[in-house]
């Protein structure tokens, strides 16, 4: 039997997550924000609470309906067929979250929903659960958005980052599903495959060195709880779920030979003695090691002495252990520490402070974002030089910028600075970062999942010498690296021809070498090397939200659907059915990936590889919401030439024959002269919404692109 999950995680480890998830044999899976929803069958559920080191509770879900008042709430729970979940003379809570709701209080509406169900029973059965705070039998979580509300059964009970190996968390304690994405982002797996070893010089109550050991030992989390949410729900089979723990204490057993060394340091009396409990309690005494001595007692020799590996560390960031004002130096010792000690070592640093991360001297080479319960956190990862890598490198130093390229790079760092509180704010990880801010410098820059430049260049005017052109090119490339500190692998830079008359973008190579994005809570694919656009349009970002918020049970019509990102947003909003049409194979094959990757596929999504005008006059379904996005020019080779200024009013005209009478046409195109020809479209009713489509990182650009929202006349309405 196929359920529903929507399972949580902390912020910006919903990827790790979703591949965990695969492994357990989950289905349709698809990222959210602060989780992952997926399906799959009991035995994928009892595989998560077992074995999950990411995520943070698990939920069946068990009933959607709408919830504006407390009497539809009261009575939709009245409808759950509840004797398939809890016995009458069981134990059960109620959890409630709210998020623009009609409901003011959380607490109340979780109070209607035990009330419902309790009336539910002593209606039936004379007789009534009893509410029980600590360990019930089922636990109901209950969860509305906008009068929507999923009701679901929390299975895993208590948080699943709460392994119960430890005696007791310290000051600062690093939370254990935290702590293995750490170690994954890190790349631990690979590393202690290979043997490697584990070091954390500021080991606390030993949370990374446990960790440490469960990922390379093949050791399931779950193993020490000894309570779970389902254990009390009447569809809980304990013979499946003795069946999978018979199976990972054999997996323990003989993943323990392949735990290679761990070693933790700490000042700290405490904290050492209480590492130490928690490793006695964990029954890996005989692998890890932990010492009581400061990062400056570490000696050279110690480390020498294990193979290269990985260290991770937790130092105080000042918000509840360490002072402002020490901090500076102890990071600063730290640095010296790893650099001098550990040559040849991955390091991954966390802290909540980017400034204190700088004091340590060493050059992140990756850096991720990540939460630590409330506190928002820099995971910064290092490769630590050997002797003869800095030999080398100070044998080859980098030549010091142009006063071009210098000014150019202080005017990146000035927009970067700007964008970052907008972006962490909102949660967007792919944004504008510079579009001709100078004019001597023509070109756009994209920064995408703060990793990958998409740097393209405008031609220049034939009023400009070429070759001031090229090097001025060469000076922004060279200063890219140094203002965004972003490896040069990293940066692909592309010429762009401003389109004239008939001229279209065509393939440039065919590596085929695609990465992943995220935005909005969706993924998408992205190549910065078969053509000259990525996959993705970054301005249209809020048109696509656009789309989301009014495709839920519309039939939705994407034309010139591209790789068929607006078609995604759609499904996500909750689209009756989607349609893509485009001429090119290559971008409807795209389209299907894009879908796919985000958990949509089935006989609900349909793609047509057609000329839009063509398709248009041929198709005879209606369609609620049309999204209408053509290029700016086009020389089809199997249809007339076209241009949207010339031909805008015929293909309106063509998309409104398959608009349904309350229908919507969403009308957008990037051509900065276009002027829409409203005497030839005065049947519609036409809404110039431009400017609230114009996202905050493209408000230099106020003409990047046009948009109108479109329906029939009130009086062709009928």
């Amino acid at each position: 039997m196929t359920l529903s999950f929507f399972c949580t995680t902390p912020l910006f480890l919903e990827q790790l997550l979703a591949d965990e998830l695969v492994s357990f044999g989950a289905t349709s899976i698809k990222e959210t924000k602060g989780g992952v929803s997926f399906e799959g069958n009991l035995e994928t559920a009892y595989r998560v609470c077992l074995w999950s080191r990411i995520a943070n509770r698990l939920f069946l879900e068990i009933s959607t309906f709408h919830a504006g008042t407390k009497e539809a709430l009261y009575d939709a729970v009245q409808e759950i067929p509840w004797e398939m979940h809890l016995t009458e003379d069981g134990l059960f809570k109620v959890r409630c979250s709210l998020y623009q709701s009609g409901f003011n209080n959380s607490q109340y509406a979780a109070l209607v929903v035990k009330d419902s169900v309790s009336d539910y029973f002593r209606s039936r059965y004379g007789i009534r659960p009893s509410v029980e705070i600590l360990r019930p039998d089922v636990i109901i979580n209950l969860h509305i958005q906008q009068d929507k509300a999923t009701l679901s059964l929390d299975l895993s009970g208590e948080s699943l980052h709460r392994r119960n190996y430890k005696e007791g968390g310290g000051i600062a304690a690093l939370k254990e599903n935290v702590a293995a994405g750490i170690l994954l982002r890190g790349g631990w797996k690979e590393i202690s495959r290979r043997g490697g070893a584990f070091v954390d010089p500021m080991c606390g109550t030993g949370t990374f060195l446990l960790e440490a050991a469960f990922m390379a030992g093949d050791i399931a989390p779950g193993l020490f709880r000894d309570y779970f949410g389902f254990m009390g729900w009447k569809q809980h089979m304990p013979a499946l779920w003795k069946e999978l723990l018979e199976e990972a204490h054999l997996r323990r057993e003989k993943g323990k030979d392949n735990i290679p060394v761990i070693v933790g340091f700490d000042l700290d009396g405490r904290s050492v003695d209480s590492t130490m409990e928690n490793v006695r309690l964990s029954g890996l005494e005989p692998f890890i090691q932990v010492r009581r001595k400061g990062i400056d007692e570490i000696s050279p020799a110690e480390i020498k002495a294990l193979p290269v590996g990985l260290v991770a560390v937790n130092p105080p960031y000042g918000r509840r252990i360490g002072t402002k004002e020490d901090l500076p130096a102890l990071y600063g010792k730290l640095g010296k520490v790893l650099s001098e000690n550990f040559p040849g070592w991955r390091a991954s640093l966390i802290t909540a402070d980017e400034e204190l991360a700088r004091n340590t001297g060493l050059k992140a080479d990756k850096v991720n974002v990540l939460f630590n319960g409330p506190i928002k956190c820099t995971l910064a990862h290092f490769h630590l030089f050997t002797e003869k890598e800095r030999s080398r490198l100070k044998e080859k130093p980098k030549p010091p910028l142009s006063p071009g390229a210098e000014m150019f790079a202080n005017r990146l760092k000035k927009n970067f600075k700007k964008l970052r509180k907008w972006t962490g704010k909102e949660g967007i990880s792919s944004y504008r970062l510079y579009d001709s801010d100078m004019p001597e410098y023509n070109v756009s820059i994209d920064f995408f999942e703060n990793k990958w430049l998409h740097v393209q260049e405008y031609a220049p005017p034939g009023t400009v010498d070429s070759k001031m052109a090229e090097a001025r090119f060469r000076e922004i490339v060279s200063a890219l690296p140094m203002a965004l500190d972003v490896d040069r692998k990293d940066i692909f830079c592309k010429n762009r021809k401003r389109q004239r008359g008939k001229t279209q973008y065509q393939r440039i190579s065919s590596s085929g070498e695609f990465l992943t994005m995220q935005e909005g809570g969706n993924r998408f694919l992205i190549n910065f090397t078969d053509h000259l656009d990525c996959g993705i349009f970054l301005d249209g970002r809020m048109t696509r939200e656009l789309i989301r918020k009014l495709a839920k049970g519309k039939r939705f019509l994407n034309l010139f659907c591209y790789t068929g990102t607006a078609t995604v947003y759609a499904a996500d909003g909750g689209a009756k059915t989607t349609t893509s049409v485009d001429h090119s194979n290559t971008y409807l094959s795209w389209a299907k990936e894009n879908l796919a990757l985000n958990g949509f596929s089935g006989g609900n999504h349909r793609f047509f590889k057609a000329d839009c005008q063509a398709w248009l006059k041929e198709d005879r379904q209606l369609y609620d919401l049309i999204f209408l996005d053509p290029p700016t020019f086009s020389n089809s080779k199997t249809s007339r030439d076209f241009d949207i200024q010339g031909f805008h009013p015929e293909l309106i005209k063509l998309a409104a024959s398959r608009l349904s009478k309350n229908g919507i046409i969403l009308f957008s195109n990037n051509y900065r002269q276009f002027k829409m020809d409203s005497e030839k479209l005065k049947e519609f009713a036409m809404e110039n919404i431009s400017t609230g489509t114009i996202p905050y990182d493209f408000i230099r650009s106020k003409h990047i692109h046009n948009c109108w929202r479109i329906t029939r006349q009130a009086s062709d309405r009928g």
